[in-house]
């Protein structure tokens, strides 16, 4: 009895031992505690197949084979990731349902697809995790961390569904866990076939990374780029790829920065004539913004806001017009504008020198957005101007891209006033005060898929206190919550950009602003929650740089790469040489981290039909010639002479005809003598008339 007794509990314990170990294999996160050879499932369950000599010896294997030589999850050479079967009843999500036009955001797809053909795709795909706290996120294996950090700087700019957070955030959710099994960490030294896209730069990007330990946790340095500009007032980029970097200054010249770091000599747009600039501090009058057109590229149009003389309205009480004014690039020259393009958009009188805004802005959508400030207006200023005060303290929406010659912008339909009776069409939300520049965040969508217009704004009209806006159409800022409410302060806020560049991850997916005193601050977003804190930026030395950022702040710039800049001057008077261009970096690595380098291309030449043939007029941004006075016909060619050439003349410039032998003067009304032919050739017409009605009344007396 007593050995059946001990032989039963020996079955039991038995039993249990067989159960713990179930248990373990099926509880996701235990996979870095199983031995080495029950870690090699497929992710349907499935053991790996091992590869033949003869496949591995394949002079073309593929990329997937190619980093699985000896055992994989695909079965075939030719196998990929999407033609693999799983023999579970319910496959996974496929992780390359994402595909780039970059062709090396499409080389980290198709090396992350490999996964699926790992012989450890089990563990690899074991992210629940990610599947509960985010769902319909992609689904993506476990990514190494230096490895997730590559493909988030590479891919971010292409995939703005998939890159909703910063660096560190996004690798937190999609990044393996330390000792544990992760893409492509496990196989870097197992591979015998050929190196893939990426892995074969890790080593040598691991090594060359330069890392401060003891730097500060916000602390960044102020490179400086460029000095002796003339009032900067603030920094954009045309989205060519040509890497320019183009400087408003106040006084009205554009200056060019090139991907070299150069500063052309010739301005590539002056107009400093029709500029009205203020020299002191707190006048705000000047070259206010520059936005270029999407299409920059093919139809050459940028949009610049200035103030101005008030000609049209030199009776009433205005101070200056804020003028909204297209250009295109010259024919012959891509860093020169050509100002004989010039034509108005929009004017808007006002009465203060403060609290103007201007900014121009074009958003996701495609529509160009002009943000004004209230000008300081009262109630009773209001009643002194015209209609046009209506678009004080407001954010305007026009669509640019219209084929009428007549009407320089058309009206959105779905503008919250487009049926309106008492509001202008062209509002798109109001309320605003100060607005100190916005920028489009267009890597985040909020809810509703929209992506993020975010600027800064004062609380009143005389309030010391700053705040944070998220545009949204038709909303009422006057009352509406802000994003962040900013404490009380001397200076006024200053708009920046959302950090979207390559050059610090610490930086990624914050927004970048200050105030007028120099104090520079941080905005971050929580992926989860979408709560918003605020932190100093502080600036101090590296060794990468050590430059700081002394003086007056006066705007902040973004190049095409996403990086952020800022500028300064230690000097308030337009006419002084003071102004700096900083670029702002991160001092724990290195300035030009190899996987942010990008080719600059050389500008191109206008393309287009309409800008090759379009001589006497102006191309529309779709691509339609509008002539100028004097011309007609299909791309302006004909000119107009009124009135019409006599005597055989043709007209080749308006009101002037190129004339035969024996004829002269402007419409060839001249002989050969200079007498004029009116008188006698009027006679003539009589003479003809008479003698054609005499001739009737015979055929009719006959």
């Amino acid at each position: 009895m007593r050995l059946l007794l001990l032989q039963l509990a020996l079955a039991l314990a038995l039993a249990a031992a067989a159960a713990v170990a179930v248990a373990n294999l099926s509880t996701p996160g235990r996979e870095a505690e199983l031995p080495p050879r029950r870690r090699r499932r497929c992710a349907d369950g499935g053991a790996p197949r091992r590869l033949r000599n003869r496949a591995r010896g394949s002079p073309t294997p593929g990329l997937c084979h190619g980093l699985y030589p000896r055992a994989s999850c695909c079965p075939s050479s030719g196998a990929s990731v999407h033609h693999h079967h799983h023999r579970s009843s319910t496959p996974r999500p496929d992780p390359t349902i994402f595909s780039s036009n970059d062709t090396r955001c499409s080389k980290f797809l198709e090396e992350i697809g490999c996964a699926r053909c790992s012989p450890h795709s089990q563990a690899l795909f074991r992210t629940s995790r990610v599947a509960d706290i985010l769902p319909g996120r992609p689904f993506l294996p476990r990514l190494c961390q230096d490895y997730c950090a590559r493909f988030y700087y590479t891919c971010g700019a292409h995939l703005p569904e998939l890159f909703q957070a910063d660096v560190d955030e996004f690798c937190q959710y999609y990044g393996g866990r330390e000792h544990s099994l992760c893409f492509p960490d496990f196989h870097r030294k197992q591979t015998r076939g050929p190196t893939s896209n990426y892995l074969d730069l890790m080593e040598d990007y691991e090594n060359k990374e330069d890392v401060k330990r003891k730097q500060k946790p916000n602390c960044y340095c102020a490179l400086e780029v460029v000095s002796g500009l003339r009032q900067p007032a603030g920094a954009v980029h045309c989205g060519d790829g040509s890497q320019r970097l183009f400087i408003l200054e106040k006084e009205g010249f554009v200056r060019i920065l090139t991907a070299s770091m150069e500063l052309l000599k010739e301005p590539f747009l002056d107009i400093h004539k029709l500029v009205q600039s203020g020299t002191k501090g707190a006048d705000e009058r000047g070259l206010l913004s520059l936005a270029f057109h999407p299409g920059y590229k093919a139809n050459g149009k940028l949009y610049v806001s200035y103030t101005t003389n008030p000609e049209r309205w030199a009776a009433g009480p205005h101070d200056h017009i804020l003028r909204v004014v297209e250009y295109t690039v010259s024919r012959k020259d891509p860093n020169q504008v050509d100002p004989r393009t010039s034509h108005i958009l929009m004017e808007v009188a006002e009465l203060h020198r403060k609290h103007l805004g201007g900014q121009l802005l074009f958003g996701p959508d495609g529509l160009l957005h002009v943000f004004l400030g209230d000008g300081m207006i009262t109630l009773d200023d209001m009643e002194e101007m015209d209609g046009l005060s209506d678009f004080t303290g407001a954010v305007l929406r026009v669509d640019v891209d219209t084929d009428s010659c007549n009407t320089p912008y058309t009206i959105p339909r779905n503008n919250p006033y487009f049926n309106s009776t008492n509001q202008p069409p062209e509002l798109f939300a109001h309320g605003l005060h100060d607005p100190g520049r916005c920028a489009v965040d267009r890597h985040y969508m909020d809810g509703n898929g929209s992506l993020l217009i975010i600027c800064t704004d004062s609380r009143g009209r005389n309030s010391t206190t700053g705040r944070i806006l998220q545009i949204l159409k038709g909303e009422d800022y006057e009352h509406a919550p802000a994003v962040f409410e900013l404490p009380p302060s001397s200076a006024p806020p200053v708009g920046g950009f959302v950090y979207r560049g390559c050059q610090s991850r610490r930086l990624y997916g914050s927004y970048v602003f200050g105030d007028r005193g120099g104090n520079l601050q941080l905005l971050q977003r929580h992926w989860v929650g979408h709560s918003w804190h605020e932190k100093p930026l502080c600036l101090g030395s590296g060794r990468s740089c050590s430059s700081t950022l002394v003086g007056q702040l006066l705007g902040f710039g973004e190049d095409e790469l996403g990086e952020v800049y800022v500028l300064a001057t230690s000097k308030t008077a337009a006419q002084s040489d003071s102004g700096k261009l900083y670029k702002l970096m991160d001092p724990k690595r290195p300035l030009f981290p190899k996987e942010c380098q990008r080719p600059a291309e050389p500008p191109e030449l206008l393309g287009a039909v309409c800008a090759r043939h379009c001589k006497n007029g102006r191309c529309t941004p779709t691509g339609a010639c509008c002539c100028g006075s004097g011309w007609h016909g299909p791309f302006c060619r004909t000119a107009k002479c009124e009135p019409g050439c006599r005597n055989g003349g043709v007209c080749v410039e308006p009101n002037k005809c190129l004339c035969k032998s024996s004829f002269s003067g402007a419409f060839c009304e001249k002989d050969e003598r200079g007498v004029e032919l009116r008188a006698r050739d009027g006679l003539l017409d009589q003479i003809i008339d008479m003698t054609s009605y005499l001739l009737d009344l015979t055929s009719y007396i006959v």
